[in-house]
């Protein structure tokens, strides 16, 4: 698609269906759904990257940064678990990844790099464009960023980064994650611009080999950040420093356990799950099997249970209890894992559980951040010759300084979720606006909707409510605002 210049007075005002706010996995899927059902629409993906399906977590390029997921639970498609099995079994017979055969188990087991699981949502979305052109569907890729929307009776009208004004019958919030390290804050304490990418293995190439590097957070991104300086070829010591000082634990594959929750729905407290789960695992351990297998039931029910929970239960279990289901749950894939665990043991990585308190003037060069260990009043300077900032994915929209969430709430047409997780909505989708009203015309889903379920982010969650919401959006006949430009 050729882009207007900047320098245009006016442009003409574009008119889809559909528009999908954010071309990621999120995004992606929801087009795949629709391209996939019945019916003549135009839909409109706007997303600045040059690829769609990527996003921020599979935009990744390096094999070391894999998903932390195996293979049989990361399929795109909610009525087809084995999709990604079978879609990568295809892909190295072919020839493709040929390094697969260093993880030594069969591919449901496998954990993919995050860049070729972005080539397999590309691959189901050329398919998915195959289908939709069948019944007169189509789909565009506008590639700039949402900078302001606004609703009408009618209708909903974006406005591009670019100058361009799109209007159409529906609109999709699949903004995606904002992770802390690549997302400007609105009260900043400078630690993005003091700090590397967790992620750019180039950048740290340019770091001293011997030289120490610090790192705020021990979650997932902690993870990525040492796998990045490994193969950036550092082997100098790695300081971690974050609240608890717990690291994520390696994801293994254990036996099916009974599912507990479906026979018992009294549980409903999170005081009342989590001492059933811990008497489930002391059973697990004292038949000799692993303590992951009663973990892994709670899974599909932590949308209810959530849901269910008010709003006391919520804010005891994301102060008392959500470090502990982080690295419980979200696990590391087993050769992240041992890369971690071999630095550990070796003494080039220590763990402290301390806080950030902020960043100290840099001397020589290098950096210093100021933190408080847990247990001590006195905070101290620690310095290092670079600094990453692994503190996970920023949920609240309200610290967000980038255009879009901050007109959105501006403009009243969303409110912070639950607990000030992402933003409210219908259990649909429909966006809630700040009066509580539910939009007939702008939706959510996936990372966005993390107040409403807590898990809204893995790629089984984004599969199933991008089929529910492609269902809701055709019922409603998205597809009458382009005959109307006509």
């Amino acid at each position: 698609m050729t882009q207007p210049s900047h320098g245009q007075a006016t442009l003409a005002i574009r008119h889809a269906d559909i528009l999908i706010i954010g071309g990621g996995l999120s995004g992606t899927m929801l087009a795949v759904q629709l391209l996939r059902l019945p019916g003549q629409r135009r839909i409109m993906l706007i997303e600045p990257r040059t690829e769609l399906g990527r996003g921020e977590a599979y935009s990744a390029v390096e094999l070391g940064h894999t998903l932390n997921g195996n293979a049989a639970r990361m399929s795109v498609d909610p009525d087809n678990p084995d999709d990604l099995t079978q879609w990568l079994t295809e892909h190295i017979a072919a020839g493709g990844w040929p390094e697969s055969d260093q993880q030594h188990v069969p591919v449901s087991e496998l954990f993919p790099p995050r860049g070729l699981f972005g080539v397999y949502v590309q691959q189901r979305l050329a398919e998915a464009r195959a289908v939709g052109l069948g019944h007169g569907s189509t789909v565009e890729h506008v590639r700039a960023e949402v900078v302001d929307v606004q609703v009408s009776a009618d209708c909903v009208q974006l406005t591009l980064s670019d100058g361009q004004s799109l209007h159409g019958a529906q609109a999709v919030l699949a903004t995606g994650m904002f992770p802390a390290a690549r997302t400007p804050q609105k009260t900043s304490s400078g630690l993005n611009a003091a700090a590397l990418d967790p992620w750019d293995v180039a950048a740290m190439r340019q770091l001293d080999p011997q030289s120490t590097v610090l790192i705020i957070g021990s979650g997932l991104t902690m993870v990525d950040a040492v796998v990045s300086l490994e193969q950036a070829g550092h082997r100098g010591p790695i300081e971690v420093f974050s609240r608890h000082g717990l690291l994520p634990h390696v994801r293994r594959q254990p036996p099916a356990w009974v599912d507990f929750l479906a026979e018992d729905h009294g549980i409903r407290t999170p005081r009342q799950l989590l001492r059933e789960l811990r008497r489930h695992c002391r059973a697990a351990i004292a038949q000799g099997i692993d303590w992951q297998a009663p973990l892994d039931t709670v899974r599909a029910h932590i949308g209810r249970l959530w849901s269910q929970a008010s709003d006391v239960q919520r804010r005891q279990f994301v102060r008392h209890v959500r470090p502990w289901w982080e690295s419980h749950h979200h696990r590391s894939p087993p050769l992240s894992a041992e890369l971690v665990e071999r630095l550990h043991r070796d003494g080039r990585l220590r763990i402290q559980a301390a806080s950030f308190k902020g960043l100290e003037p840099a001397v020589e060069g290098g950096v210093g951040i100021r933190i408080r260990r847990r247990g001590e009043d006195q905070t101290c300077v620690v310095r290092g010759a670079a600094l990453i900032n692994s503190s996970g994915i920023e949920y609240d929209w309200r610290r967000v300084a980038r255009p879009l969430p901050q007109q959105l709430l501006a403009r009243g047409l969303v409110q912070p979720g639950p607990l000030a997780l992402g933003i409210a909505a219908a259990v649909d989708g429909a966006v809630l606006d700040a009066q509580g009203r539910e939009s007939a015309r702008l939706f959510a889903m996936g990372p966005p909707l993390r107040g409403m379920w807590w898990e809204s982010t893995a790629v089984t969650d984004v599969a199933l409510q991008a089929k529910a919401l492609a269902a809701r959006l055709a019922r409603e006949g998205g597809d009458t605002l382009t005959a109307k430009s006509q």
